[in-house]
């Protein structure tokens, strides 16, 4: 029998599994949709330093969680103020979400987006909004099970040149 999966703030120490798992997640999630010498240019160092040295910043505002089963980290969230331009609101945003490229499908994700959702209705938060990639399918469906449905709003974002525009979904939080 697997031993239950505990979702519990990050730490200091899982910097550098954090920043594999989503230097893994991207380099998966996002094949065919952005340019592959970008994805491929990914350094997991480079991210695990930029997360240590950004660690523990945003007043207790900004939530990262991780999902851990046997001591062993298998997916991270982060979620914390949605951010319009420089303004902070209100409403929640999940800033990243990802499963180590294995796990995906076993639950992890369900499991730290259900977390991230109930702490920040708890907080009191109306709304928790995200982006996603216009056409990561995959990753719309997921939130779109989770009850998040986009509402209308898209953004130009680009990389290396190559336009990967995204869309906003939203869900509103009961407190």
């Amino acid at each position: 029998m697997d031993a239950p999966l505990l979702i519990r703030e990050m730490a200091l120490a899982d910097c550098d599994r954090v920043s594999e798992i989503r230097i893994r997640g991207w380099q998966s999630a996002y094949r065919g949709l952005m340019p592959q010498p970008f994805l491929d240019g990914l350094s997991v160092p480079a991210d695990a330093e930029r997360r240590r040295a950004r660690f523990g910043q945003g007043g207790g505002r900004i939530m990262d969680l991780v999902a851990e089963r046997h001591g062993e980290i298998l997916g991270w969230a982060c979620h914390g103020p949605y951010r319009d331009g420089e303004l902070r609101t209100e409403e929640a945003e999940l800033y990243a979400i990802y499963v180590a490229p294995q796990r995906i499908g076993s639950g992890i994700g369900h499991a730290l987006l259900q977390e991230s959702v109930r702490r920040t209705s708890a907080a009191g938060h109306p709304r928790m909004l995200l982006w996603v990639l216009k056409d990561n399918t995959h990753a719309r469906r997921f939130y779109e099970r989770q009850g998040f449905a986009a509402d209308g709003a898209e953004e130009p974002f680009e990389v290396d040149g190559v336009p990967v525009p995204e869309v906003r979904y939203t869900k509103a939080l009961t407190p």
